[in-house]
């Protein structure tokens, strides 16, 4: 735009102009002076008309330039003012020091001057903590996505709302597929008239399909004890809401007519690959089975599975066609190798020793050398008897090597086999395991999410007592005359009897089945309690920890021992089960500092109260009945808070179902 210093420049052009029409006059005016002034004449009028046209020119030019001006303001205030996007500017404090009417139709006037981080919830110190430019927030229903302009403290909002409705409504559309498996309908029908077979199938088809049809659900029977179910992920979360209570009622119609039948469902969601989802199903319908079923597990692609029911304990499969085909694979996967490493568990107990124990004897009997992994500093009292009974036998004692001893001993060809234990960070060596490729495992305990890789053999039957029982019975299978010794049955019938808290607990006809055998071998009852005796310190720090039980009305007994006080695994264990004897417990928890600072919590129940699932919410596992969980980096305090939260989701679950 022209300003009026830009006229003043047009007067010198005019200047010179002029002093040359004025030099050429006084030329012509010295010969002809009439012709001059003529001359004179016309130049002025011609300047003067040309001066004129000029400043009309200019004028014209200066009315367009603020024109555009005044039009580059006017978009301006409209792009600020009227497009669908809001604006926020921040003063020094980060509060509100303007907005455009887009955010004022959300916010109002009554959020100038509000701290940015009280409107939208922490947004400035997330942006600044992690160096963003761009994040997501909401107000109230809106979704806003958020650029942020720091050289001029600028909010840029987008409403990313009917987006994200829209992606909403694509993932609820996600598929998912689910498989669908009677537990025990082969056992409870072995022997069933075909009438009675024909009355239960009916009740069965009926009550799955009644339950599908109420849900939307795509459901199809393909073999005698399967079905398939499609649905998508709304469906799935609406059924969710119920918490599969197609379990409950399953095994309330089959009890009706004088059975009881449990079921378990395998589901795979997360992706649109139908390939990926149906192979997490069958993964999940694994796991379920492995944690003893009469539950449902849930797996979503690169995401962690989520657990329902799990209420009862697994039922004992009469069976023992799996045991015998086992054991077959077991002697030719260890005759494939060179030779045999065993572990158990981190601090083993009597079952994972007695369990150690009959694979070595059970290896041996085939040939193999094998040796069980064990270190000084794994041994505690009770181990401590064992051991001095084992070393009195040389035979016996050349069996243990330590873990730097079994590292020399691995080669390419060496097979681990891992008892009383089924999660990689839970062995007493993960770094042996993790150099082997030839991988067994043999437990009794619920299938966790977590599970060793790539094993040549899986044998977990959550129906056992222990892992002793199992080893009994693959023994049992060997075509070889050789015998247990006396101190090896004696050993594994202790952890039959610890795990089952004197044949109380999860013991079937297949448990003393186990006893029997190896009582037939020369397992010796007497020395076994020998081996269980308690010296005066720690019978008097277990009784210190059970009078210091807490129980609730609802049949809670917790216990939280002194800070300053650490406590054996073995002691706290033994107080939960003893919390049990007490009139009106149903469930108990004894949580105390270990010698490496960690707290441990060992959870009992008689049942009704699923501890096991408890106890999964604080990283551990076990049973329906008996659970324990290691918590590091945390006080007793905290881990105290934590646990009680747990136990009221889970009792409030428990009253919804």
């Amino acid at each position: 735009m022209f300003n009026i210093i830009d006229k003043k420049l047009i007067y010198i052009p005019f200047g010179i102009a002029a002093f040359h029409v004025l030099v050429l006059n006084i030329f012509v005016m010295a010969n002809h002076v009439r012709l001059g002034l003529i001359v004179l004449l016309f130049s002025i009028i011609l300047m003067l008309g040309l001066f004129l046209y000029l400043m009309r020119s200019i004028t014209s030019s200066e009315e367009r330039s603020r024109k555009i001006v005044y039009g580059i303001a006017g978009s301006r205030k409209y792009a600020v003012d009227e497009l669908p996007a809001g604006l926020i500017l921040l003063n020094d404090e980060d509060e509100i020091d303007y907005m455009n009417p887009q955010i004022l139709n959300v916010l109002t006037d009554d959020s100038i001057g509000e701290p940015i981080n009280k409107v939208f919830s922490n947004i400035m110190t997330s942006l600044k903590a992690n160096n963003m430019k761009v994040i997501e927030s909401t107000y109230q229903d809106k979704n806003y996505r958020i650029f942020w302009e720091e050289e001029h403290k600028a909010l840029h909002l987008l409403d990313i709302t009917k987006e994200r409705q829209l992606q909403k409504r694509v993932e609820e559309k996600t598929p998912v597929i689910g498989i669908l498996f009677l537990d025990n309908y082969d056992d409870v029908t072995q022997n069933m008239s075909e009438a009675l077979k024909s009355e239960l199938n009916n009740t069965i088809t009926n009550t799955i399909n009644d339950w599908a049809n109420r849900h939307n659900v795509y459901i199809r029977r393909f073999s005698q004890d399967r079905f398939i179910i499609v649905l998508n992920s709304k469906i799935l979360n609406d059924i969710e809401d119920t918490r599969f209570n197609l379990l409950d009622e399953v095994r309330d119609r089959s009890q009706e007519i004088g059975v009881q039948i449990t079921l378990s469902i395998g589901i795979g969601e997360g992706t649109n690959e139908y390939i990926e989802i149906g192979e997490l199903a069958q993964s999940s319908l694994d796991l379920a089975l492995g944690r003893g079923g009469d539950q449902v597990a849930i797996k979503a692609a690169n995401g962690n599975a989520r657990f329902y029911g799990g209420k009862t304990d697994p039922m004992e499969k009469r069976t023992r066609v799996k045991a015998r085909v086992v054991a077959h694979a077991l002697r030719d996967i260890l005759l494939e190798g060179d030779n045999v490493l065993i572990m158990g568990h981190k601090r083993p107990d009597m079952d994972s020793i007695g369990a150690s124990l009959g694979v070595a004897r059970l290896a041996s009997m085939n040939g193999i050398q094998a040796h069980i992994i064990l270190n000084d500093e794994d041994i505690d009292d009770t181990m401590q008897r064992v051991m001095d009974e084992i070393t009195e036998r040389e035979e016996l004692m050349e069996r243990f090597v330590t873990s730097e001893d079994a590292w020399d001993l691995m080669n390419p060809k060496t097979t681990i086999v891992v008892v009383d234990t089924h999660r990689p960070g839970m062995v007493l060596d993960e770094d042996i395991l993790n150099k082997s490729t030839r991988k067994v495992v043999i437990d009794h305990h619920r299938r966790g999410d977590e599970i060793i890789s790539n094993p040549l053999l899986v044998y977990m039957e959550p129906y056992a007592s222990s892992a002793s029982e199992l080893v009994a019975e693959l023994i049992e299978y060997q075509n070889v005359e050789k015998r247990l010794s006396r101190i090896e049955a004696t050993v594994m019938l202790t952890g039959i009897i610890v795990d089952t808290r004197n044949y109380t607990l999860r013991t079937g006809s297949r448990t003393f089945d186990a006893a029997s055998f190896l009582r037939s071998h020369g397992a010796d009852p007497v020395l076994a309690q020998t081996f269980l005796k308690d010296d005066i310190d720690t019978f008097i720090a277990r009784s210190d920890l059970i009078k210091s039980a807490e129980i609730s009305e609802n049949g809670i007994a917790i216990v939280k021992s002194d800070e300053t006080m650490s406590y054996h695994p073995v002691t706290v264990a033994q107080a939960a089960d003893q919390l049990l004897q007490i009139e009106g417990v149903k469930a108990s928890f004894v949580m105390a500092y270990r010698e490496d600072d960690s707290v441990g919590i060992s959870a009992r129940s008689f049942g009704e109260i699923n501890v096991q699932i408890i106890m999964e919410q604080l990283g551990g596992g076990g049973h329906l009945t008996n659970a324990a969980t290691l918590i590091k980096d945390r006080s007793i305090d905290e881990a105290y808070e934590d646990l009680n939260e747990v136990i009221d989701e889970a009792l409030k679950n428990r009253s919804e179902e």
